[in-house]
């Protein structure tokens, strides 16, 4: 079992709590940061634009120059970065993993594919670290308060070590083996991406057909039909809000990724590959790219030509 190595006795003689490092202060990073903060981590930041990073600093974090400053002397090292290839540039430069504590472990919390995380935590595996693949669902309003669903792969007790950092910020469970974080990220996705679809469509139908659609909602709630993406994205739709919380890019990017591991699984599935068509349209050809993924109604309005 890895141990940690940096945690003291404080002036109580109460143990201190792991210092944690955390490279991707964006949308999400952000949120996730403060939370950590709050529950009286000390966190040290990177983010490739450092404004973003160094707008943490009146929160009490610290902000680093660079990967290799942020990684040394933290316990945890998370990262929330847009895809595996960003992650692995970290994970596989021997001047980061040269000046990280012995025994740290790597939390990655990005959204990146199964075999990139089995690929990431038997490198770390290798070198004397931790490895946890750890994605998570809810958005920026769960990352902001601290509700996230956060479905964690790797070994049971490298999990536990983890355990009270990811209570910080949401609620954790451990699903299985390395990779198995991703897969079940992969199968969020689904849900989420179908549901949107399904949402925008009932939403359409209620305005054209002359409803109330927040009544709709109301009278939804609570039944077979209910869900967080009914109420919230329902109400994004009725009403035209579709500032980012999950960009729909990262929404097309996680749909490919689920279509690649269902071939390698030589499985089919075709209601996950219309709607990422759906997807991919409203992302490139509809400069839907940087909006709410709940932007998907524009893309079915103008199927119907009401834009």
């Amino acid at each position: 079992m890895l141990t940690i190595t940096k945690i003291a006795r404080g002036e109580a003689g109460t143990v201190s709590k792991p210092q944690i490092a955390l490279i991707g202060t964006g949308l999400m990073g952000a949120p996730m940061t403060r939370n950590l903060l709050a529950a009286g981590h000390g966190v040290q930041v990177w983010n490739r634009s450092l404004d973003k990073a160094r707008a943490l600093e009146t929160d009490g974090a610290v902000v680093c120059d660079t990967p290799v400053d942020v990684v040394r002397g933290a316990d945890f090292i998370i990262t929330m970065l847009s895809d595996g290839v960003a992650v692995g540039g970290l994970i596989k430069d021997p001047a980061i993993t040269d000046v990280m504590n012995a025994g740290a472990v790597w939390l990655d919390m990005s959204s990146i594919k199964p075999e990139e995380a089995r690929d990431h935590a038997a490198h770390l595996a290798s070198l004397g670290f931790g490895h946890l693949d750890a994605p998570v669902s809810g958005g920026t309003k769960g990352a902001e308060g601290a509700s996230l669903a956060i479905m964690v792969g790797g070994k049971a007790t490298v999990f536990d070590q983890a355990t009270p950092v990811f209570g910080a910020m949401g609620r954790p469970v451990h699903v299985g083996p390395s990779g198995a974080g991703q897969l079940s990220k992969l199968a969020n996705q689904a849900i989420v991406a179908v549901t949107i679809g399904a949402v925008a469509e009932a939403m359409l139908l209620v305005e054209q057909g002359g409803a109330d659609p927040a009544a709709v909602r109301a009278a939804l709630n609570g039944g077979f039909a209910d869900s967080t993406i009914l109420q919230q994205h329902g109400r994004r739709m009725s009403e035209g809000d579709f500032v980012p919380g999950g960009l729909t890019k990262f929404q097309v990017k996680d749909l490919d990724n689920l279509l690649a591991e269902a071939a390698s699984l030589d499985l089919e599935l075709p209601v996950s590959k219309h709607i990422r068509d759906r997807f991919a349209h409203f992302s490139e050809n509809m400069n839907g790219a940087d909006q709410d993924h709940s932007g998907l109604y524009l893309e079915l309005k103008a199927r119907n030509g009401l834009e």
